[in-house]
């Protein structure tokens, strides 16, 4: 990422990242003493002679990430002219509720992006629908493309019990993290500097309402990016290496803190102040994204994937900075890690091209292609990008988080319901249809049946 340097500087927190939260151990994928992983298959990297129709479902349909994934599609079908990528593009929310019917089908897709954590990746590992790639990892070299901590947010033991360890089931094309993005002008226009602290921010916030700006855009009725939001706010409160804890499913760990609850409160809060854009709950959230391309709003709380869509629109308009913490001089944090992989379904008749896909799609090229249209690549080998810009920020946060090892990685990972419970109850605790307490109880009901369950 950057370059070959940053790459490594940016990667080495993450590194340790994986070894603070894994405490299953530093067993590589697929070997044979790592929680019932199962034993690579055989592999080549030769793709077949004869005509091959390779069905790809992926969630690349905004602005550069549909251009990255355009370009390195049809490159891949120039490379291996017998090979035909038959895209189906579907939106997050699109890909999420049929993804599983998709690949327990007689003729399922090939190559899926299953997301990470046990809502998606670890259901379909626990019904043998994905194929281990351990296999492919040795063949190709991806051990060396990617640091151990992305290699093990993409694993599950073979069970689908043990989540960041066992076999590799998927790479992901880029970093990610979620932070602020702001309107230059309108932050100028209403005297306001960067702020340097929580309070600070949430100044901003009633500096914006009082002046009839709308403080943060925010649409929430696809209910994920409610997830977002409340987590900008717990990572002010929670302690990374709980959060961490709690994800993975490490130690004697609850939802029921008086950190999540006093999270939840400014929560509602920021609702009760006009913080956020009126109807909130009834506005799509790429209906808020564009709405702040057209100047409504100063601020916007979501990740790094919607730089190319905003730098696009408003070019040197727009700038990022991460959520800053409650102390001046802290290291803010920030959640975050990679985008969704893409994985092998073991429906696949054509896993040496699936995988030759999964590999070209994630080379030193691919990269390249991702930095040009506006995303921070996961792998190893991204040019530089220049600065004043908003991917400039966006790296520079990549690099300052990564330096001080502070992501977290998303709570909606934690359990196979949890990202139905989290989604739900942001978007009741926002309505003001139940308090903070009763918020942190619902959702710790989620995790404690699943951890007494395991």
């Amino acid at each position: 990422m950057l370059s070959g340097r940053l790459s490594i500087r940016c990667l080495s927190a993450l590194v340790a990242l994986a070894l603070a939260l894994v405490a299953c151990g530093s067993v590589t994928p697929g070997s044979s003493d790592d929680g019932g992983a199962e034993q690579p298959q055989s592999s080549s990297t030769s793709l077949p002679k004869e005509d091959v129709t390779l069905t790809v479902w992926d969630q690349e349909v905004r602005g550069g990430q549909n251009a990255q994934i355009e370009q390195l599609n049809n490159e891949f079908m120039d490379e291996y002219p017998n090979v035909t990528i038959k895209r189906v593009a579907k939106s997050f929310t699109d890909i999420n509720k049929t993804l599983k019917l998709a690949v327990s089908d007689d003729n399922p897709p090939d190559v899926v992006q299953a997301n990470q954590g046990r809502v998606v990746m670890g259901q379909l590992v626990t019904g043998g629908l994905l194929r281990p790639l351990d296999d492919y990892a040795e063949a190709y070299g991806w051990a060396e493309r990617y640091s151990p901590t992305l290699l093990k947010l993409n694993s599950f033991s073979a069970d689908g019990d043990q989540f960041g360890t066992g076999n590799l089931y998927g790479l992901s094309q880029v970093g990610e993290i979620v932070g602020v993005y702001y309107n230059k002008n309108k932050l100028a226009e209403l005297d306001l500097a960067l702020p340097k602290t929580f309070d600070e921010f949430v100044d901003a916030l009633e500096t914006a309402k009082q002046a009839g700006e709308i403080p943060i855009q925010f649409g929430n009725l696809d209910k994920w990016p409610g997830i977002h939001e409340f987590q900008a706010v717990q990572n002010e409160f929670a302690p990374k290496d709980y959060l961490r804890q709690f994800v993975f499913g490490l130690g004697d760990v609850s939802f029921a803190t008086d950190q999540n609850t006093e999270a939840a409160s400014v929560m509602q809060q920021w609702v009760d102040s006009g913080y956020f854009t009126p109807g909130f709950n009834g506005v799509k959230y790429d209906d808020a994204s564009a709405a702040f391309t057209r100047d409504e709003g100063v601020f916007l709380i979501t990740g790094t994937w919607q730089s190319p869509l905003f730098g696009d629109e408003m070019g040197k308009n727009v700038g990022f900075f991460l959520m800053p913490p409650a102390q001046s001089g802290d290291d803010p944090v920030a959640l975050g890690g990679e985008g969704l992989p893409f994985a092998i379904t073991t429906g696949s008749d054509q896993p040496e091209a699936a995988a030759a896909y999964i590999d070209f799609i994630t080379n030193e090229h691919a990269a390249k292609v991702i930095t040009e249209t506006g995303g921070l690549p996961a792998p190893k080998g991204a040019p530089s990008v220049p600065g004043g810009t908003v991917l400039g920020d966006i790296f520079t946060a990549w690099d300052q988080l990564n330096a001080t090892d502070s992501i977290v990685p998303y709570i909606d990972y934690a359990t196979p319901t949890f990202y139905d419970t989290i989604t739900a109850s942001v978007q009741e605790l926002m309505a003001d249809r139940v308090n903070a307490e009763s918020f942190v109880d619902t959702v710790n009901q989620d995790y404690s049946d699943f951890m007494e369950s395991r």
